[in-house]
This record gives structure tokens, C-alpha cells and sequence, in this order.
């Protein structure tokens, strides 16, 4: 395809990384998974990691932990404030443990929660906020974070989509109390699968890795806070304390993870470089809706609303970009409410959400890769602008 949405990021190192591992004939987590967590962490200023199988699984072990602290722990019913636009599972974990969800419409020129609205959807019952920064470009998560301070509120900040973003100079995926990436092949880097839960605090820490495998003891220290250690061996050995999944990553996953973590920053730099020439030439055309970059965006793709106010055909834009080899797809899953799944939640949206409907309606992005795409980027235009005459 000429312009695809996804695109390798891998080189040699990353070959060579898997092969030593083959070699070594350990492939389940060990030292490689061990050493890119605390690369990672440090790299993000954290001070602790853990690696899983995926973005999802993050998720999954990061709502699942906040259930199992020793105070103030999540229960059944609970409510937990989430953007109306997302992936999927940013929502399933928080409907999978009970609780219930409180929609609040996206900004139109950021794709991000509307903060406006948190006062709104405050209820006695909510204990949590999940924050989500669409596609590189981060949400107003020094707002989201006062907010859940001054209501003793947990904060989750999923940042699967937005990797080496930036925000008043912190780094996105490191403002809230657990905080999530993925490691997908057309994400901000690629250990084929994989994730990884970031957080600050210790007994959170030692909650997520006691979830990620199995709910047992094996991989906490003596002096975990989570239980006592007795001293029958044999019986501390297969010791489960928590009612845990297996989503532990594999060794060969870790030792990508390595390689491409050194890649980030130029990934990110060219991905910018890439944002650069887009916004030049689709800003200030009123045709099209772009996202208004809130910090420095990493920007993992590039989104165009058609703007409502202007007859256009989106079938006629799509079918224009098809034949021009240009791949595109819905704006991450689109507006989460429109989707089947939903009547399985418990759930209320706060006042409307016009603007995750427009998204859903009018919306699409297309790719951005760690490398040039001067021709794709000016194609693109060329296409929309004719399409939309």
C-alpha cells in the first residue's frame, strides 16, 4: 500500500535480540522482561514497572489492583469517570469488576476528555478517573489530576496510544497512580505484544505483579506489604494470595523491548517532523477538523473530522482514499456508546456527547511512522482536497 496505517519498526537489533534469546532456551519472562522494566522506568522517571502480554492486559492488572488495597480499595458499584472516546479496553476491566462508568464528551479539536464536565459527573459514589490521550495527543492531565486529588479520587491514566508525549515537560503515562502502555506492532514501539503498568507506589506495585501471574507470591520480595511469609518452602512456593490471570510476557518480548526503547526518542522525533508537514497543510482550512495539539504531541496518527458545516460525503472521501492506496480507519474505535458491547455496562453519560458522535460520524485517521512521509502526507492532501471541493 502506498500509505499504510501501520508500518515495521524493526532492524537488525531487534532480530539479533530475539535470536539470543532462542539461544539462551529461557523464553518465558526472565532477565531480559526484568531489565526493560526498570529501563522503562527510568526512562519515564517511575520507579517501578511491570511487564504483561499487552495494553489490554495493563488495564486488566491495573484496575484489578486498585480492588485489593489495603485501604479505601475499589468495590462493586463504584464510579469511575471515562471519556467517551477510547479503545475498548480501556472500558472492559473497569465493567469486568462491577463498576459503574460515567461517559463525559471529548473536545472536538483535541479528541480528549472534556474536563468542563468533571465537576458535572462528581457524584458521592465516583472513586476514579481513567484518562486517555487519543492518538500521541495528551488530555488536560494536570487538570484531571488536581481534580482527583481534591476529591480523593484514584487516578488511571491509560496512555497505550501516546508514548513519549509531553505535557508541561512530564511525560504522559506518568501522572496518574497506575499508569498504562502498549506495546502493539503499529503502537509508539513494538515487542510484537506486550505492555506495561508504570506507579509510584509500592504495595500498587507489588499488587500488579502478584496479578500479573497467577496471584501468587513468587515474584514479591520477603518484605512485600501484601502478606506475611510463613516458613513451610514448600508450601510458599505455589502460596496465592489474590485471584490473579497469567498475562506475563514472554523473555523475547523483553529483549525487543530493549532495542526499541533506545529508538524512542528519534522515533519521536521524526513522528513530530512528520505532524509538522500535516499541520501545515491542513490547519486553517475549514473543511477539516485536525487535532489541536495539547503539549507536544507524539502523534501515532493523524485524525480529520469533516466539518459538519460544509456538505461533504464521507463514503465519497473514503472511496477517494482507497483508490489513491491510502489506508484509514475509525478514530479509535470511534464514540464507545455506539457499540454493541455497551449493553452489557452499568453506565450514564454526562449531559450529551455530540462531539464523540461527529468524531464517529465524520471522522478518520490515517498513519504516522517513525520515518519520512513527505509523499504520503502531501498525497493525503491532494486527495481530501479534491475529494471535498
Amino acid at each position: 500500500m502506498f500509505y499504510e496505517l501501520a508500518a515495521p519498526t524493526w532492524g537488525e537489533e531487534e532480530v539479533e535480540a530475539i535470536q539470543r534469546v532462542v539461544k539462551s532456551g529461557r523464553f518465558t519472562m526472565g532477565e531480559n522482561v526484568a531489565a526493560f522494566e526498570t529501563a522503562f522506568a527510568k526512562y519515564f522517571g517511575a520507579k517501578h514497572a511491570v511487564m504483561v502480554n499487552s495494553g489490554s492486559s495493563a488495564n486488566l492488572v491495573a484496575v484489578a489492583a486498585l480492588f485489593y488495597k489495603k485501604e479505601r480499595p475499589l468495590q462493586r458499584g463504584d464510579e469511575v469517570i471515562v471519556p467517551a472516546i477510547s479503545w475498548a479496553t480501556t472500558y472492559h476491566p473497569l465493567q469486568q469488576y462491577g463498576l459503574k462508568l460515567k461517559f463525559i464528551d471529548v473536545e472536538l479539536d483535541t479528541l480528549n476528555m472534556d474536563v468542563s464536565k468533571l465537576e458535572q459527573a462528581l457524584t458521592p459514589r465516583t472513586r476514579a478517573i481513567m484518562a486517555v490521550s487519543i492518538l500521541g495527543n495528551p488530555a488536560a492531565l494536570d487538570v484531571m489530576r488536581r481534580f482527583a486529588d481534591e476529591h480523593g479520587l484514584y487516578f488511571i491514566e491509560d496512555n497505550c496510544e501516546s508514548m513519549d508525549a509531553e505535557l508541561g515537560g512530564k511525560k504522559t503515562g506518568t501522572f496518574g497512580d497506575l499508569n498504562t502502555f502498549s506495546f502493539f506492532f503499529s503502537h509508539h514501539i513494538s515487542t510484537m505484544e506486550g505492555g506495561m503498568v508504570l506507579t509510584d507506589d509500592l504495595e500498587l506495585y507489588h499488587l500488579v505483579k502478584a496479578m500479573r501471574a497467577h496471584g501468587w507470591t513468587r515474584d514479591l520480595p520477603h518484605d512485600t506489604p501484601l502478606y506475611q511469609r510463613g516458613g513451610n518452602d514448600h508450601f510458599e512456593a505455589y502460596r496465592f494470595i489474590l485471584p490473579g490471570y497469567n498475562v506475563r510476557p514472554l523473555e523475547m518480548e523483553g529483549a525487543v523491548g530493549l532495542e526499541q526503547l533506545k529508538k524512542l526518542p528519534a522515533f519521536t522525533q521524526a513522528r513530530r517532523k512528520n505532524l509538522a508537514l500535516f499541520q501545515s497543510l491542513f490547519a486553517g482550512d475549514e473543511r477539516f477538523i485536525i487535532q489541536r495539539e495539547n503539549g507536544k504531541s507524539s502523534c501515532f496518527s493523524f485524525t480529520i473530522i469533516l466539518n459538519p458545516k460544509r456538505p461533504q460525503d464521507r463514503k465519497a472521501v473514503f472511496a477517494a482514499l482507497t483508490e489513491a492506496d491510502i489506508g484509514f480507519r475509525i478514530i479509535t474505535g470511534g464514540c464507545f456508546l455506539r457499540h454493541d458491547v455497551i449493553k452489557h455496562y452499568d453506565y450514564e453519560v454526562v449531559g450529551g456527547v455530540e462531539n464523540a458522535n461527529l468524531a464517529h460520524d465524520q471522522g478518520f485517521f490515517v498513519g504516522n511512522h517513525p520515518f519520512p512521509l513527505d509523499e504520503q502526507i502531501t498525497r493525503l492532501h491532494k486527495v481530501l482536497d479534491a475529494a471535498c471541493r
